[in-house]
């Protein structure tokens, strides 16, 4: 008859062993967000070079941004150009060269015209002679990097959905960049984005919030948009992760100081968005 150690020492194995719960993976999403968020230059490397210029995306690719973005408008003659506001009087020489043209919107001249400003010396004379880049002359700046694209108040320039959906299509380097899935369309009007998502499905697509996104706002945008991208000032961690349970990337905007930029860090985001790649950057590197 074996002893009672003897008998004792098989059975706690066996309860041991039955007490072993195995631990699933991580998910592929999980594992994602334990990345450091990308570094998305905010108009270019705009706190050091003039906003959405080419000298600003150079500057980005050289501050080793993940993502270059941008905001885009239509000319008069239909063409697409890289400029924030909807007037040229703030980043151009408009007002020197069309003096008669008050109030100068974008979409009351044609790219010949708007070739003709400087978009540089208002930021500094080093930059003398920066043009207005077309969508184009852009895409081909960007290169390999990823592609954020912003139709600033697409409502003033009907059918802009379509110009655009028909450009990422037809210019070599967006083609390219589309098909390789690193462009993604943001805006804050909405209703316009669910209208481009319908001709462009394959596009991914972020909603802009200035205020703080409610959980029935985050949950209805699951049902056909792949980011929710607000303010950093608005949001708490809460909101974060209520992105996060529906599946859906979260990028912040625009945080030019390293205490937001770590907060957003520890908050676990997709994505910051900063005039000051460099700075994002060496202080991931540093952490």
């Amino acid at each position: 008859m074996p002893s009672p150690a003897r008998t004792l020492v098989p059975l706690l194995a066996s309860l041991a062993a039955a007490l072993i719960v195995p631990v699933a993976a991580p998910s592929a999403a999980a594992a994602d967000r334990n990345r450091d968020p990308e570094v998305i230059a905010h108009r270019g490397s705009s706190g050091v070079a003039p906003e959405n210029t080419l000298a600003a995306v150079r500057q980005a690719l050289r501050h080793r941004s993940d993502t270059v973005e941008n905001d885009v408008q239509r000319t008069k003659d239909g063409e697409l150009v890289i400029m924030h506001d909807t007037t040229l009087a703030r980043t151009t020489d408009v007002e020197q060269v069309f003096p008669d043209r008050a109030p100068w919107k974008v979409g009351d001249f044609t790219l010949a015209e708007i070739k003709k400003l400087d978009a540089g010396s208002w930021f500094g004379p080093e930059f003398a002679g920066e043009r207005v880049p077309t969508l184009a002359e852009w895409g081909a700046a960007v290169g390999n990097a990823r592609m954020l694209l912003e139709p600033k108040a697409p409502e003033l320039y009907p059918g802009i959905e379509k110009d655009l959906d028909r450009e990422l299509n037809s210019v070599p380097a967006l083609r390219k960049a589309l098909k390789a899935g690193r462009i993604v369309v943001q805006s804050f009007n909405h209703a316009w984005l669910r209208d481009y998502k319908e001709i462009a499905p394959e596009v991914p697509v972020g909603l802009l919030y200035g205020s703080k996104p409610t959980a029935a706002d985050i949950e209805a945008a699951a049902t056909w948009a792949e980011q929710v991208n607000p303010a950093l000032g608005v949001i708490d961690q809460a909101t974060v992760d209520l992105v996060h349970d529906q599946d859906l990337e979260i990028h912040v905007w625009t945080v030019n100081d390293g205490q937001g930029m770590r907060r957003a860090r520890d908050w676990g985001v997709d994505g910051i968005i900063t005039n000051y790649p460099q700075v994002l950057r060496d202080l991931l590197h540093r952490s």
